[in-house]
């Protein structure tokens, strides 16, 4: 019997597994069960790599459906992301994201689809790993930012964590408006513009903070 299957990558900086569970189930897929990898990085450990990974390839079965948040859970290296879900669907399982409602299922035969369906891949994975690069490197400079003024006056306390940082930087690089993030995240329109416009600083507040 086919199962659904929700796989969540968890880490600091990440959502939590139960919020990428309720978004599943409010995106109206009923999960049959949970693999959850925890305290990981996307960046740099494969799926494979991952205990959880490992177990998620193992238990996955022809007609099994395979539910992420989105693909930068299954990894933010392009190679690995493409790997991955080419391999699960010559396995018959359809890999299916929470974010953007995307389908990938090897079952097409039809040439034009299944070019298609490949460049779409291609395109996630590679944006998965430039999310990950553009998020490093505000990272740094805000790091680098802090330290070089940390005799001054830290500013307004950020009304963000760290967590809450990262969730708005992803859902404004995958196309979400500023409104959309604004109610998911629980943050002002103000805020999520501030972060929107100028990352490096929104880093910076909170390692002023020491949040």
């Amino acid at each position: 019997m086919s199962k659904t299957i929700l796989y969540a990558r968890v880490s600091t900086l990440d959502q939590t597994l139960g919020h990428q569970q309720t978004q599943a189930e409010a995106a109206g897929f009923t999960i049959d069960d949970v693999v959850a990898d925890h305290g990981v990085s996307g960046v740099s450990t494969t799926l494979a790599e991952r205990p959880e990974g490992r177990r998620l390839r193992d238990m996955l079965r022809r007609g099994d459906t395979l539910v992420v948040r989105w693909v930068d859970r299954l990894g933010r290296n392009y190679q690995d992301v493409c790997d991955t879900i080419r391999e699960f669907m010559r396995k018959g399982v359809v890999v299916r994201t929470v974010i953007n409602s995307m389908t990938f299922d090897g079952a097409t035969k039809d040439p034009m689809q299944q070019a298609v369906r490949d460049a779409l891949i291609a395109f996630m994975a590679a944006t998965a790993q430039a999310q990950a690069e553009v998020t490093k490197a505000a990272q740094r400079a805000g790091i680098e930012a802090a330290r070089a003024q940390e005799d001054r006056y830290r500013g307004r306390k950020p009304s963000y964590d760290r967590a809450a940082l990262q969730a708005v930087t992803d859902m404004l690089a995958q196309g979400q408006g500023t409104s959309a993030v604004a109610k998911a995240s629980g943050l002002t329109r103000q805020t999520v513009l501030r972060i929107k416009d100028d990352p490096a600083a929104a880093e910076k507040a909170l390692v002023a903070w020491g949040m």
